[in-house]
């Protein structure tokens, strides 16, 4: 799979100054030019520091530089533990807003994707199992 090939040095720096420039025309386009300028200069900024820090180990890891067994257990781990936390932040936030007599908008959907994405994942990792 594509995703268990390690990537050039320069993957990670162009995907955060790509996200900066997407958050820099969505905050455009919605009138928020200081937000627009804002995301950009971080999402950048994080991009430099990835190619700059690239000695790093953890800095390695981060950009997919170090395609060995060990990276790739503590990057599996790490995706999980974000997993959950996202999960639960979804679910507490969902139940936050129906206590207040609101609909649970956005997080139905949010904890909808999540559900249907892991079920997914699961039924096509048991099958190729």
């Amino acid at each position: 799979m594509w995703l268990d090939r390690p990537h050039s040095r320069w993957a990670a720096p162009a995907f955060a100054v790509g996200m900066g420039v997407l958050f820099w025309i969505a905050a455009s386009v919605g009138g928020q030019p200081l937000v627009a300028w804002w995301g950009l200069g971080i999402m950048s900024a994080i991009g430099a520091l990835t190619l700059l820090a690239g000695g790093s180990e953890t800095i390695r890891a981060l950009r997919g530089d170090g395609a060995d067994e060990r990276f790739a257990q503590i990057d599996l781990r790490a995706t999980a533990y974000a997993g959950l936390a996202l999960t639960v932040a979804i679910i507490a936030a969902f139940a936050y807003e129906l206590a207040q007599g609101r609909t649970g908008e956005p997080f139905t959907w949010l904890g909808a994707v999540g559900g249907l994405a892991y079920l997914l994942s699961l039924i096509y990792l048991r099958v190729r199992a």
